[in-house]
């Protein structure tokens, strides 16, 4: 697995953050209390430092005590806001939108500068001593001042618990987050044409013999796959692989993961097994598809009779366009990996873009058949995409055009709904460049 998948995973992890501040909150605990028996320590050094905020022993320890119980409380309602936040998008939104606020930075943030300083003012109050040489203590001081950082942090807290609460700016985190992986994945596309789904008759060696399955050591959803490292083991063994899963696709260890052309199973299974990261969910970061569907879901969620609330499914639609219209502008990753002779090496199982067109609005085009106001967003959105991407892109959004208007129920659009949905689809096929000529209601 690559370092970048590795420290990706790991931050990922709830406890990541707050246990990191945690560990630092230790340290900086005994670098203070060194600090303070050192500069209490040198006679010269105290005419410079005000008496107002050195302690005695039992003011200290009476400071500390009221602070480290301060931030326990403050840390226990920070918990409890958070579950409120996630009881709100579990009924509300959808149950993957969970995974946003939990893996959202700030939230970890805030939990772990309370934590932290929780840490740090008991560590003091542990390390608090007195002995003859030392009547007066400095390091109160900087608890209090730790203290009001993390009031800062609360307000703070308070301010992002509103703000991600709100469905439109949840809406919108979901969608930047998707086109940040799109930007940090996918190089931007040239002339070269879309590579085509594979096909089985494009491979000659599956005609001469019957190939080799290899199952995966686990069960569960395909996190990383090392493309680089198949690469390696096809070579040196000379063989053709075909990985019959994607990320983030489930996959079952009873289920063929591979199969192989050309070799045996004993001399590669380890070594292809170990090119694959297995998990018990799917992983948030590099999954394009992940994040589509979240806002189909928050789309569906909406509307649905028991929320009927057809602005924020548009909301979603729009959202769903951008990122479509900035994914047809990138180079998908290709399905054939070949070796220094031109000869192919591996087969991946990979998306087109028409896969990712017709993943993003189909729950969305059946559950909204008879909404005149969401089908005319889809339609919208389509241009948006068709717009800012080239004919061959254009190709597939008019074909998925014609899927979208033939699902529509006409018998139920009025006069004026059916004129608005073919002002719309006459613009999209000036997009397009095709003839209108038979298309609309």
């Amino acid at each position: 697995m690559k370092l970048n998948d590795t420290i990706e995973r790991l931050r990922s992890n709830f406890w990541y953050l707050p246990t990191l501040y945690g560990v630092v909150a230790f340290l900086l605990a005994l670098l203070t209390m060194q600090f303070d028996y050192f500069i209490t320590k040198q006679e010269p050094w105290m005419k410079y430092i005000p008496k107002v905020i050195l302690s005695d022993k039992d003011l200290a320890q009476t400071v500390l005590s009221s602070i480290s119980t301060s931030l326990l409380t403050i840390t226990t309602i920070t918990f409890s806001s958070i579950l409120v936040v996630l009881t709100t998008f579990l009924s509300n939104f959808s149950p993957r939108t969970v995974q946003n606020f939990i893996t959202d930075h700030n939230t970890r943030r805030v939990l772990g500068s309370f934590i932290g300083g929780f840490v740090y003012s008991v560590i003091l109050l542990l390390l608090l001593k007195k002995d003859n040489d030392q009547q007066l203590f400095l390091a109160p001081t900087f608890a209090i001042i730790v203290t009001i950082f993390c009031l800062a942090v609360f307000v703070f807290f308070v301010h992002h618990t509103a703000s991600w609460i709100q469905v439109g700016n949840l809406i919108f985190n979901i969608s930047s987050a998707t086109t940040k992986i799109i930007d940090g994945n996918y190089p931007d596309r040239g002339t070269e044409r879309i590579d085509a789904p594979f096909e089985q008759s494009d491979l000659n060696e599956s005609n001469e013999q019957h190939p080799v399955e290899i199952t995966p050591s686990i069960s569960g959803y395909i996190e990383f796959i090392n493309t680089d490292q198949l690469l390696r083991v096809a070579i040196e063994h000379d063989i053709v692989i075909k990985v019959h899963k994607r990320q983030p696709d489930f996959t079952d260890k009873y289920s063929p993961l591979f199969s192989i052309w050309g070799g045996k199973k004993e001399d590669v299974e380890k070594s292809l097994q170990d090119a694959v990261l297995i998990g018990e969910q799917r992983a948030p970061y590099r999954d394009v598809e992940f994040g589509l569907r979240k806002l189909a879901e928050i789309a569906l969620r909406a509307i649905s009779p028991a929320v009927n609330d057809p602005n924020t499914a548009i909301n979603c639609i729009e959202q769903i366009g951008n990122i479509l219209a900035r994914l047809g502008k990138k180079k998908l990753p290709r399905p054939y990996y070949y070796d220094e002779n031109n000869k192919v090496r591996v087969i991946m199982q990979r998306p087109r873009f028409f896969d990712y067109l017709y993943l993003s609005f189909y729950q969305i085009r059946h559950y909204a058949k008879e909404d005149v106001s969401v089908n005319r967003s889809i339609i919208k959105a389509l241009i948006v995409i068709a717009e800012s991407n080239d004919n061959e892109i254009r190709e597939m959004v008019w074909e998925f055009s014609e899927y979208i208007v033939e699902g529509i129920q006409v018998d139920t659009l009025l006069t004026l709904d059916k004129r608005y949905m073919n002002e719309l689809i006459a613009n999209l096929a000036h997009v397009c460049h095709k003839s209108t000529k038979g298309t609309g209601l």
